[in-house]
């Protein structure tokens, strides 16, 4: 991989895993897109 392209992604990583606390979090908060998209696309 680039170094370029490293170096973000790691931010971005970081970013998220600092926005929730735990992994569970982590995973309500991907489930809550996953339902907003739905409703979105009916």
């Amino acid at each position: 991989m680039k170094k370029s392209l490293l170096v973000p992604i790691m931010l971005a990583l970081a970013a998220l895993t600092a926005g929730c606390n735990t992994m569970e979090g982590m995973g309500e908060d991907i489930e809550r897109g996953g339902q907003k998209i739905q409703r979105e696309a009916r």
